[in-house]
């Protein structure tokens, strides 16, 4: 049974050995692929800093990566994350969005931040909760947008 167990325990390590050689891409475009977002939203540099620091590394094009993220299976799982949080919200591909999914994007931003889904649990473990006076000053900032493109789909159905 010893023997196995260290059979078992030898493969684990060589598997762990083996796997950091598995590199995913990284998530590094730049802030430059904001702009577009920055100058349509007319955003304040508070609230865009309160998205920097809470939002864009998982739903922009541009994340800055812990220590730990060169750590596999970490890596792989942090890519993987990174991906989902930009197919359900990409910052950096706000231009391509319609005006009507761009009102329903602020809308669940609006929802999420307000029932504390976001950010996630597992980004707060590590990065720490968004603060109260933050918290305020970004959903009075998405609720204002969403005025924004409201009326606009008002005046188009028109």
């Amino acid at each position: 049974m010893k023997k196995i167990l260290k059979i078992v325990v030898r493969i684990l390590v060589a598997a762990l050995i083996v796997i950091q050689f598995i590199r995913p891409d990284k998530n590094e475009s730049g802030y430059e692929s904001l702009n577009n977002f920055k100058t349509e939203t007319n955003i304040s540099d508070k609230v865009f800093s309160i998205l920097k620091t809470n939002c864009f590394d998982c739903h922009s094009n541009q994340t800055v990566y812990p220590w730990y993220a060169e750590i596999s299976p970490v890596s792989l799982w942090l890519e993987d994350h990174v991906n989902e949080g930009k197919e359900e919200l990409n910052f950096s591909e706000w231009k391509n969005y319609s005006t009507k999914k761009k009102d329903h994007k602020l809308e669940e931003l609006i929802e999420e931040v307000d029932e504390g889904e976001m950010p996630l649990d597992s980004y707060t473990w590590v990065h720490g909760k968004l603060p109260k006076d933050d918290h305020k000053v970004l959903l009075e900032w998405a609720a204002l947008t969403r005025l924004k493109y409201q009326s606009e789909l008002k005046v188009s159905a028109k």
